[in-house]
């Protein structure tokens, strides 16, 4: 290990703290099955912004959006941006949905939409990708940057990251996860913003003295949000039709994301905590993605073509002894909570949608017990996948590959039609997320690859990920349609309070109350948005 005694004992006090902070929280009272998995349903709408926000933001985004900004510019931002639009479609179409019909998971949501396999197949699709992506990919990308950053072994950070995650993951709930992710959300804030600040200070070593001669230092178009060519696979088409599918998948229907909004006191704690998130997704742009570009300048001599190596790099090249301890503690944190997230949801899912259905009788003890116990085992073999993680183009490849290609699209699916189009049957729900799976793990293996080094999909055809996410949605979308019209349609009363009648009542229903109605929000928003893109266009 190459670690000074202050930076390492700065990084251990963190974790030391942030756990024992979880963990005294959740003992405060007794636990139930609802306070372990929901937080007794309490959590006010900062603590859900926040916690939706830390969930999300992990090492992979600290590493993966310094290296998507060094290879190929401030386009990889549109993974940030435009999750604030689905946030306030989170916030507006599904959230009212949620919390009205009080439930627990997102597969007993699409139990009261469609039939009880429908809960099943999505509780599985649920665990898997917490595992492949939330945990697996996340521990891969702490341990490269600790591998480059301290020197530390591979294994010794996965196992030590894991060990402490799991520790106040699994004894302490939800309560314990969202509230150390609010923490854990000021220090990584801190860190990214620490690296952005001592970069920039250093433009002037190497030249750079204005704005004009940093745009000149740049490759063409790295500091542009929008570009036309599909050579990396980020034209804006592809944003523009990939992303929503990846996005209502991951911020709308994805039990380690929507859990925490399961857990709101009210529907406009849920509301607002949603929007909340989505305006702090402005954020990583200014502070992860273009620490990335400004180290192009500074540092593309050393860094060369190993992308991967600019956020390690630009810390061990910037930072002094003690700050170093600090962004590494945000690394720490941005893992944890990513991790934790994922942990909890594993838990519920086990515990609620598999154990507690088929034994009604298991007492919230025992449900607790297993919840814990399935989030070791998840997190083991999550261990083990995380190996795999270098066979990937791009650490933030990795973590959108995989669901654009056979998680995403079925999923998506299911969820948008299934909540504005009343016809849509069960029969139709089943074959879309089997078939839509089955053809996407065929992708998957083809493109990863498993034998062989050319992905046959992306490099072979030229369908980046982000349009083969699209072309999967339309082909679910078909089958999802055809299916429906060809069975009987679900009975109405059953389903009407889970669906809008059409797109428009999204908007128009009920009155607008007050300039905090949601509605009024969203508005705001979006018109903030289209200001920052013609800005950075």
């Amino acid at each position: 290990m190459n670690i000074a005694p202050l930076d390492l004992a700065i990084i251990v006090a963190y974790m030391a703290g942030i756990t024992t902070l979880g963990v005294w929280l959740s003992r405060r009272k007794k636990l139930t099955g609802e306070a372990y998995f929901l937080a007794g349903r309490s959590l006010r709408w900062p603590v859900i912004g926040t916690a939706l926000f830390a969930s999300n933001i992990s090492t992979i985004h600290l590493v993966g959006l310094a290296e998507g900004g060094y290879k190929y510019g401030l386009v990889l931002g549109n993974f940030e941006w435009m999750a604030t639009f689905t946030l306030i479609g989170l916030a507006l179409v599904f959230a009212p949905f949620y919390f009205r019909s009080r439930i627990s998971t997102l597969p007993e949501f699409l139990e009261k939409r469609y039939s009880r396999s429908i809960r099943s197949i999505l509780a599985v699709m649920a665990v898997i990708s917490a595992l492949l992506i939330h945990i697996g990919i996340s521990l891969f990308a702490g341990a490269a940057v600790f591998k480059a950053f301290f020197n530390v072994d591979i294994v010794t950070s996965i196992v030590v990251i894991a060990a402490v995650t799991g520790l106040y993951s699994a004894l302490g709930g939800l309560k314990a996860v969202v509230f150390t992710e609010t923490v854990g959300t000021f220090v990584l804030l801190s860190g990214a913003i620490t690296v952005t600040a001592m970069a920039i200070l250093a433009l002037p070593g190497v030249g750079i003295h204005s704005l004009a001669e940093f745009k000149g230092a740049v490759r063409p178009g790295q500091l542009s949000m929008i570009q036309s060519s599909n050579r990396d696979g980020f034209a804006w088409y592809a944003i523009l039709l990939g992303y929503p599918v990846l996005g209502v998948w991951y911020w709308c229907t994805d039990q380690t994301i929507v859990q925490r909004l399961l857990g709101a006191r009210s529907q406009l704690d849920a509301q607002a905590g949603s929007l909340f998130a989505g305006m702090l997704k402005t954020l990583p742009v200014f502070f992860m993605v273009l620490p990335g570009v400004v180290g192009y300048v500074l540092y593309r001599g050393h860094i060369g073509a190993d992308a991967r190596q600019t956020f390690p790099y630009m810390c061990n090249a910037l930072l002094p002894i003690g700050l170093k301890g600090l962004v590494a503690a945000a690394l720490v944190a941005a893992l944890m909570s990513s991790i934790g997230a994922a942990l909890n949801s594993v838990g519920t899912l086990v515990a609620v949608d598999m154990v507690k259905y088929f034994w009604p009788a298991t007492s919230d003890a025992s449900q607790i017990r297993i919840g814990a116990l399935s989030s070791v085992v998840v997190m083991a073999l999550a261990m083990a996948w995380s190996t795999q993680g270098a066979r990937f183009g791009s650490i933030f490849e990795a973590i959108n590959k995989m669901p654009a290609q056979f998680l995403a699209p079925p999923i998506t699916t299911v969820f948008v039609w299934g909540v504005f189009w009343r016809r849509g049957t069960y029969q139709a729900a089943l074959a879309t997320l089997l078939a839509g799976f089955s053809i996407g793990i065929l992708e998957f293996l083809v493109d990863l690859p498993v034998v062989g080094k050319t992905q046959l999909i992306t490099e072979g055809l030229g369908i980046s990920f982000m349009m083969q996410a699209w072309w999967n949605f339309c082909l679910c979308s078909a089958i999802f349609a055809a299916v429906s019209l060809m069975t009987p349609p679900p009975d109405l009363a059953r389903i009407e309070s889970l669906t809008w009648p059409n797109p428009l009542s999204v908007i128009f229903h009920g009155r607008v109350v007050g300039a905090f109605d949601p509605r009024v929000v969203a508005s705001v928003m979006v018109t903030g948005m289209c200001v920052l893109y013609y800005v950075f266009a």
